[in-house]
């Protein structure tokens, strides 16, 4: 059996290992237009900032290694230029020579990835003007900051890449501005969490300017449609991408709604013997079941593996993702797993939401506070996501939610969870627990929660309402939401009688801890409707702050 892949990074070489291991006898043959393969991507920031001093160590993989190997030929420099299914033959152009050849498959795999998104702006062919997307990118922008020593950058859009290399350019000494199309930063998250990614970039030194359109980039600046011009003399468009799916969509291969190749759990695409894997095709939601299209390293190396053995005749089956996802900057570190509210919302869930201000282990420990925004399903009561914004300790909490949402966990269960406890590490109920508790106390156990802009829209709606701030007098007396009504904690059993029971009353605290204890009392002596407000006045003050 004769197995060509058509890409030879994550995904392909994936492929080719796992095929290799199930075979010895199949002949296996990598084609690559580029020089670089089986690179690690998402190092390349820290190159260019100098995290990574050496740039081998994102590609310590070449030809001769997979021959010496696995004994997979792997052709760098050649780039396949169609594909025909019905008789099994790729036209093969070698970039080095000029030579163009036909090569033969019995099983194909195309995992020719994804490409940089750049907008129609006018200007953005300039020499100062770089995508990150591949070994190369990242070379010419490295040797554009050594030869030419830009002190103004500006990137345009807020995802994971812009950030990161956001974060290492300002290492290098360089000015940074950000800019985001979208009313906020991070697209990804909910933008009551987006928020404290913004706060904290902007505390560091880096202005952020979000619904602005870049029109045009000039040698010294990028002008935006208002006509205000930023300077700039190094742009990194950092727009997203789209997968390479020309080959593909040539040979009658079909797409799926997301633009990219529609794969089954297999790998098989519509074409017999055609596989994909990578960057190139949909995924599906692990929770909603719907195609969506999240490119990622480590569902590229996941899928790459599913396709080797696929066409080897292995059992291995894709069981979808969840679009979790993890970076630093400037020392927070942002995750998210499953589906945003927004994403929720616009399925159709009634859902619950919570945010959970914790420290990662306690305070006499060196704990460092985390929010956690929690996402259920009012009616089943299952875990549909989570969003945490900290320090430490994050990457550890996102990985417990992405377990508990892949198997179908409710928020009720999290409490039960045995998780790992000592002080250096957590505290005695681990904020997953604290967020499961949460979440359960709202859906089934009568303690409603109301968000911060949920109380916007009660105090604008011109209803009868109570809030209450059930802190010490003093904290209400340095800040306190306009319309509350100062009752500490202590004093609200014996304030009860004065109060309407038959209004919306809102209890609130810091955090949220007292503000459920006040709210337990409220409920305890025949209120009727009674909410706690979500993380507190801490939280409704970080949503506030902009305005």
């Amino acid at each position: 059996m004769r197995i060509i892949i058509i890409g030879a990074v994550a995904a392909g070489t994936s492929a080719a290992a796992k095929a290799r291991r199930n075979s010895e006898s199949a002949e296996i043959v990598v084609y690559d237009k580029d020089s670089f393969i089986s690179y690690s991507g998402c190092g390349m920031p820290y190159y260019i900032g100098g995290e990574v001093e050496n740039a081998d160590e994102l590609t310590p993989r070449d030809p001769a290694f997979f021959k010496s190997k696995y004994n997979v030929d792997i052709l760098i420099r050649h780039e396949v230029l169609s594909i025909n299914p019905d008789q099994k033959v790729l036209k093969v152009k070698n970039l080095t020579t000029g030579e163009v050849f036909s090569d033969s498959y019995d099983k194909l795999v195309i995992a020719t990835g994804a490409q940089a998104v750049v907008p129609p702006i006018k200007g953005a062919d300039g020499r100062h003007v770089f995508t990150l997307r591949n070994i190369n990118d990242m070379n010419r922008i490295k040797v554009y900051i050594d030869e030419n020593r830009p002190k103004r950058a500006a990137i345009i859009g807020t995802g994971f890449i812009g950030l990161e290399v956001c974060e290492n350019l300002k290492k290098l000494g360089l000015e940074a501005t950000l800019l985001e199309k979208l009313p906020q930063v991070t697209p990804g998250l909910d933008s009551d969490m987006a928020v404290y990614v913004r706060d904290h970039i902007e505390k560091n030194g880096v202005p952020v300017l979000t619904a602005v359109s870049v029109v045009e980039i000039t040698e010294s600046g990028v002008i935006l449609s208002d006509g205000k011009e930023i300077p700039a003399d190094l742009v990194l468009i950092s727009a997203g991408v789209r997968p390479n799916t020309v080959l593909a969509k040539a040979a009658g291969i079909e797409l799926g709604v997301s633009g990219a190749i529609r794969v089954n759990t297999k790998m098989q695409t519509s074409q017999p013997d055609i596989y994909a894997c990578g960057d190139c095709i949909e995924q599906f939601h692990t929770v909603t079941g719907k195609p969506v299209y999240r490119p990622l390293g480590s569902t590229a190396n996941k899928t790459g593996r599913i396709a080797g053995d696929s066409l080897t005749g292995g059992s291995l089956e894709f069981r979808g993702i969840l679009g979790t996802g993890i970076f630093r900057i400037f020392g927070m570190t942002v995750a998210q797993t499953g589906l945003s509210e927004r994403e929720a919302l616009a399925l159709g869930y009634q859902t619950a939401v919570c945010h959970n201000i914790k420290p990662n282990r306690p305070e006499y420990m060196g704990g460092r506070e985390m929010v956690i925004k929690g996402i259920a399903d009012r009616v089943s009561g299952r875990l549909l996501g989570a969003q945490i914004v900290g320090y430490e300790g994050v990457d550890k909490r996102i990985d417990v939610f992405v377990t508990a949402i892949t198997f179908k966990a409710k928020v009720e269960d999290l409490f039960h969870l045995d998780l790992a406890y000592a002080p250096p590490f957590s505290t005695t109920k681990d904020p997953v627990m604290y967020t499961g508790m949460i979440l359960d106390n709202a859906i089934h156990r009568g303690r409603p929660l109301i968000t911060a802009q949920e109380l916007d829209t009660l105090v604008q709606s011109g209803k009868p309402y109570t809030l209450i701030d059930a802190r010490a007098a003093a904290q209400y007396e340095q800040g306190h939401i306009e319309t509350a009504k100062s009752i500490p904690h202590a004093k609200v059993r014996a304030t009860a009688e004065s109060l309407d029971r038959d209004v919306i009353t809102v209890t609130y605290c810091n955090k949220g801890v007292t503000g459920n204890a006040a709210q337990n009392i409220l409920i305890n002596d025949g209120f009727r409707k009674v909410y706690n407000l979500s993380g507190g006045h801490k939280h409704y003050c970080k949503m506030h702050s902009e305005k």
